[in-house]
């Protein structure tokens, strides 16, 4: 992107190949922004070659960061926001209220980057606090301004906090709450893109956190790791959504430094560009705080859990409806009982008055939106009607594969068959590791993982790698157990089963039905016997969270 920008009569004629009448300026100065402008702009002037839309890139946020790839990304014509005031533009729209409007002549348009007026956000300008979402009088004149709002109650609160705005609002309603609804449909293919198997099991819980000190990441870096150490990786997974200017007012760098524990222990991290309306409708659980995807969530209708909910919620907003409507999490009680708790005692129906106090007219605010602004530049709606809402696109995430893990087995009699219940959990998350006469717990490792230190200090070491005779699986086993002198029980994959081999001499042959017959899963029947002082011979029953399935181990001769 060549941010030198394009001559100053860009909106000139004898440069376009389209016979454009209105030029709008769309401002990006944040990632939250400018995103908000890409995700709405594209429905609003779809099919009209007579707007074009040119973007002025303001860098004077202290949340700039990002902003220069994204638009990059996406093609658009970029302007530094100094030239901006050489654009002869018709329209100024806008999802950030700290630019400098005053050196334009155009009407200003102002779209939510969240959900209405309910937070409280520090000034650039002072050292007080202000209103989120709404321009400082000495940027723009009450005259040249309009603002788009979800609903009535807003426009009621802009006029009681900026009586000379009471008449300035247009109701429109909410794009993304539009388009979450219309992304329903596409749960299963998200919850495939995030990297989740088929079918209500795993469960997945979404973080989502807004950005400042007050937010749930701020007050609670370490709950990401600690959710990954409390919930049962074969039942679970954990997915974080943070606000970019919690990416871009430290560093993408910084933020996976920071929460590099979670990472390494299968955190499905979603970029800070696209992606979280994806995760919300995959969720089946959020974990949020007083930003505004709690209340998208409300309105979904997920179970919710607040783990935090500063003070800079704007008293008699939707938000402060639902801090005292939703519970809140125990920082200091166990995780994984309150998560099922929130899921457990949830009905649909719960944030209903909630969601009707933040969202007016669902479905109908791009054609309500567009009308605005064809409105404002004086130039009539194009002929074909608005396109239904878009649901959203598939979500790319980061994640890493936890190729670690620590294994608790419970062992009991039951009706003359052992049975084993197990529960893994990502050996970098740091679990607990409880130990009784019949409880075993240790670290089990891929033998070719990307951590070679888990490897040299696990009890169990798995090869996934299909190997076509037990004759070459057990060469493959002494192998193992040569290299890892601290390694207990190796288990090679077989074509038809595992064969796991103990350092004592002793192998056998195991399987199972129901997708329970991996080599991480089997090799803990193994261990458990190992810990027990039980032969490894016969049936067991293993249970995986609501799984259960019965594992066969047959002694095998060393050749």
């Amino acid at each position: 992107m060549n941010d030198s920008g394009p001559p100053a009569d860009v909106a000139a004629a004898r440069w376009k190949t389209f016979a454009t009448e209105r030029t709008v300026l769309a401002v990006a100065r944040t990632v939250t922004s400018t995103t908000r402008l890409l995700e709405v702009l594209p429905d609003v002037f779809r099919g009209d070659p007579r707007v074009e839309v040119v973007f002025g890139h303001d860098r004077s946020s202290a949340f700039h960061g990002g902003v220069r790839g994204l638009l990059r990304a996406n093609g658009v014509r970029v302007i530094p926001w100094e030239s901006a005031t050489d654009v002869a533009c018709h329209l100024v729209i806008s999802a950030s209220e700290n630019a400098r409007f005053d050196r334009l002549k155009a009407p200003v348009l102002v779209l939510p980057h969240g959900v209405g007026f309910q937070k409280f956000v520090p000034d650039a300008r002072s050292s007080a606090r202000r209103l989120s979402g709404v321009v400082p009088p000495s940027l723009l004149s009450p005259e040249r301004s309009w603002y788009a709002v979800s609903h009535p109650s807003q426009a009621a609160q802009l006029g009681a906090t900026r009586p000379e705005l009471a008449d300035r609002t247009l109701l429109v309603g909410d794009p993304c709450h539009d388009r979450l609804l219309a992304s329903r449909s596409l749960r299963d293919r998200y919850r495939q893109a995030l990297g989740l198997p088929e079918g209500p099991v795993p469960r997945l819980v979404l973080l989502t956190s807004t950005w400042g000190g007050q937010s749930l990441i701020g007050n609670a870096p370490q709950l990401p790791r600690r959710l990954l150490a409390e919930l049962p990786l074969d039942e679970y997974r954990v997915a974080a959504v943070l606000h970019p200017n919690v990416w871009f007012g430290h560093s993408p760098w910084q933020l996976r430094t920071i929460q590099r524990d979670a990472l390494d222990a299968g955190l499905v991290l979603i970029p800070p560009f696209a992606g979280w309306q994806a995760a919300l409708t995959a969720a089946d659980v959020v974990v949020g705080d007083h930003g505004s995807l709690s209340l998208y969530a409300a309105a979904a209708g997920k179970p919710l859990l607040l783990a935090a909910f500063g003070e800079e919620s704007v008293p008699g907003t939707a938000m402060t409806a639902l801090g005292r409507a939703a519970p809140t999490l125990d920082h200091g009680k166990g995780l994984r009982e309150q998560v099922e708790e929130a899921i457990e005692r949830h009905r649909p129906e719960r944030y209903r008055d909630v969601a009707e106090r933040a969202f007016h007219g669902p479905g109908e605010a791009l054609p309500r939106l567009r009308s605005a602004v064809y409105d404002l530049m004086e130039l009539a709606e194009p002929p074909l009607p608005v396109a239904s809402p878009r649901p959203f696109a598939l979500p790319v995430p980061e994640q890493a594969e936890s190729s670690a893990e620590v294994v608790i087995t419970r062992m009991a009699r039951e009706n003359g068959t052992w049975s084993v219940e197990l529960r893994r959990y990502p050996a970098a998350a740091k679990p607990e590791r409880p130990e009784s006469a019949q409880c075993f717990s240790h670290l089990s490792s891929e033998v070719t993982g990307p951590e070679r230190s888990w490897a040299e200090s696990a009890s169990v070491l798995t090869d996934t790698t299909v190997h076509d005779s037990p004759g070459e699986a057990e060469r493959r086993i002494e192998d193992v157990l040569r290299r890892h002198p601290g390694c207990r029980i190796a288990a090679v994959t077989l074509g038809d089963g595992v064969l796991l081999g103990w350092r004592d001499g002793r192998r056998a042959r195991a399987g199972a039905a129901g997708g329970l017959g991996t080599a991480r899963l089997v090799s803990a029947v193994g261990y458990a016997c190992f810990r027990a002082g039980i032969q490894p011979e016969g049936v067991f029953l293993l249970r995986v969270g609501k799984r259960s399935a019965d594992v066969t181990l047959r002694s095998w001769p060393t050749p």
